[in-house]
């Protein structure tokens, strides 16, 4: 059987991530947004691309939670981006609560998944799903690493 992974928000990120578990058919996507008629959009694309990438995944689009049932991965780039005027606290006091609730309808139907983390402001939020999830630290990882250093090399550049 496939394995089953979840990404929770289908913008750029969440679109983008699973284009790519897609192309490679690593596992079967669910893509889970609150905006009627997005995620299953972008999914449709994304499967309807299978033949000219050589992908049988399977992908679908979903505004509910229960199909992330059984997910063996659940990616969370839900959330907000700062907005002009808003503070990084104030980026994290609405993204700790998304992410939160994320976290506690994926998990609840999920137990056994791995959480990887991707919203900002990175490292408290994914404290916040560690501490939601109930999940030992095993079990949450946060996506940093590459992307800050290839930000932070233009910035050196």
């Amino acid at each position: 059987m496939r394995q089953k992974i979840t990404v929770v928000g289908a913008g750029n990120v969440g679109a983008t991530t699973a284009q790519r578990l897609f192309e490679k058919s690593y596992a079967d996507i669910v893509l889970v947004d609150i905006v009627e008629g997005l995620p299953q959009g972008k999914a449709l694309d994304i499967l309807e691309s299978g033949p000219v990438v050589g992908s049988d995944a399977h992908i679908i689009g979903t505004n509910s939670y229960e199909q992330t049932a059984n997910s063996d991965i659940i990616v969370i780039t839900s959330g907000i981006a700062r907005k002009p005027g808003m503070s990084r606290d104030d980026l994290l006091l609405t993204n700790m609560k998304i992410v939160s609730d994320v976290v506690e309808q994926t998990t609840s139907k999920s137990p056994n998944s791995i959480l990887i983390i991707v919203t900002n402001t990175l490292d408290a939020v994914a404290q916040q799903a560690l501490q939601v999830s109930g999940f030992n630290n095993e079990k949450v990882v946060e996506m940093d690493g590459v992307l800050d250093t290839a930000r932070y090399r233009i910035f050196l550049a």
